[in-house]
């Protein structure tokens, strides 16, 4: 569900890039111009490419990693990062209207922490933080 949060939450940022892309000019409010006087047709451009999902996690982990690493060593513990994930399930709940008990949420924290070490060292440094948000893409 984090990673479904986090996902949407990547496609509002990228979407009104996005919908810049698919708009005309508006052709009532531009002069009329003599065909001679105007300059040549510029190339057509290369639409922008919607961000990555990878890179706006990789990002969002960059400026909210340091309010979590409590103990700013550059790796969060276990306490560190269930409260960082309690934070994120509580705006996925919000958003969503649902609701868990906190015993529940705890132990999805606890998993997802379980989860998010790869290298089983007993931390989650940022790499693994944004591999385990952005669904093992990053």
């Amino acid at each position: 569900m984090i990673r479904t949060f986090l996902f949407s939450t990547a496609l509002v940022i990228a979407a009104p890039a996005m919908a810049q892309q698919g708009m005309a000019p508006d052709q009532g409010t531009t002069p009329a111009v003599p065909q001679s006087a105007m300059p040549a047709a510029p190339q057509a451009a290369t639409p922008a490419a919607p961000a990555n999902a990878a890179t706006t996690v990789a990002s969002i982990v960059d400026s909210e990693f340091p309010a979590y690493d409590a103990n700013s060593d550059g790796q969060l513990d276990q306490s560190e990062f269930s409260r960082w994930m309690v934070a994120l399930k509580g705006q996925e709940m919000k958003a969503t209207g649902s609701t868990l008990p906190a015993e529940q949420v705890s132990a999805w924290a606890s998993g997802a922490f379980t989860t998010a070490d790869k290298d089983k060292s007993v931390t989650i440094s940022k790499p693994e933080l944004v591999s385990y948000l952005s669904g093992g893409a990053g």
